[in-house]
């Protein structure tokens, strides 16, 4: 088992930064002012097994969003937004749970996650992420950011957990 793979075995909170990751990274403006973001229908659908795994997702965000939130809402995933000290939100999120930081999770692209990325058991970044991160990171996707990273981290998680077969046998299914 590689060193990558025996980190992920032991995740039960995994957290997960927004641009970047949950989306390539790009801000579009409209008219009005407000943010709009693109959001991958892969990811979201993987963020939903790592739920039924029993591994906790949650969004962690710098920005605050209106299409964040309802993106987030949509998948029922809980979402913090605004948030300066990632590390501090998820050390709270983490004590609620009585679990510490060997069990947690973080999927970040720049620098500004690297300390929650560090802090964690477990790291990991989209394929497009600052040079620094990937550096740091347990795992990398093959995929960038917004584009299949976060499913495909997903994918990880539940194979490092011996999940994937159990939570894929109901779509193999053939009636």
């Amino acid at each position: 088992m590689t060193t990558a793979t025996a980190k992920a075995a032991r995740v039960r909170l995994m957290g997960f930064d927004v641009d970047g990751v949950l989306t390539d990274g790009r801000l579009y403006y409209g008219p009005e002012g407000d943010t709009l973001k693109a959001f991958h229908t892969l990811d979201g659908h993987g963020l939903k097994l790592l739920a039924r795994a029993g591994i906790e997702p949650i969004v962690i965000s710098g920005r605050t969003s209106a299409a964040l939130a309802r993106r987030c809402a949509e998948l029922g995933l809980p979402l913090a937004m605004g948030i300066e000290d990632k590390r501090s939100e998820m050390a709270a999120r983490l004590a609620e749970r009585g679990l510490g930081f060997e069990d947690a999770g973080y999927m970040g692209d720049d620098v500004v996650d690297l300390p929650l990325m560090l802090s964690c058991g477990f790291s990991a970044a989209p394929a497009d992420a600052h040079e620094l991160v990937k550096s740091r990171a347990d795992w990398i996707a093959s995929r960038p950011g917004g584009a299949g990273a976060v499913r495909e981290l997903c994918d990880f998680l539940l194979r490092a957990q011996g999940r994937w077969d159990e939570l894929l046998a109901p779509y193999l299914h053939t009636p």
